[in-house]
């Protein structure tokens, strides 16, 4: 999660900064926009999204199937629906000039 916007840096931030301390450096000294970009934060949103995407649709935990096979056989079939739905909502832009 990004730093709120009214966060301050940590009391030993001079001696010993934390990642969160060197992450609001960053975004004061740059833009909330520069520090998303050097910190790949947006593939990190992305990642999360497709995560919840997963626990909301397929469900949350273990196979629910036994053994190596079938449980590699459910995963495969659960990405390939997931993927299948993003490709059927995955809106189309069109300039208009």
């Amino acid at each position: 999660m990004p730093p709120r916007s009214t966060a301050a840096l940590s009391d030993k931030a001079a001696t010993m900064q934390t990642q969160r301390d060197r992450h609001i450096q960053c975004i004061a000294e740059w833009s909330r926009m520069a520090w998303q970009k050097a910190s790949d934060y947006n593939r990190r949103a992305k990642v999360e999204a497709a995560i919840g995407r997963w626990k909301q649709v397929i469900g949350n935990g273990r196979p629910s199937t036994r053994g190596r096979v079938r449980a590699r056989i459910e995963v495969t079939v659960a990405v390939y629906v997931l993927n299948r739905m993003l490709q059927l909502r995955r809106p189309g832009y069109v300039r208009i000039v």
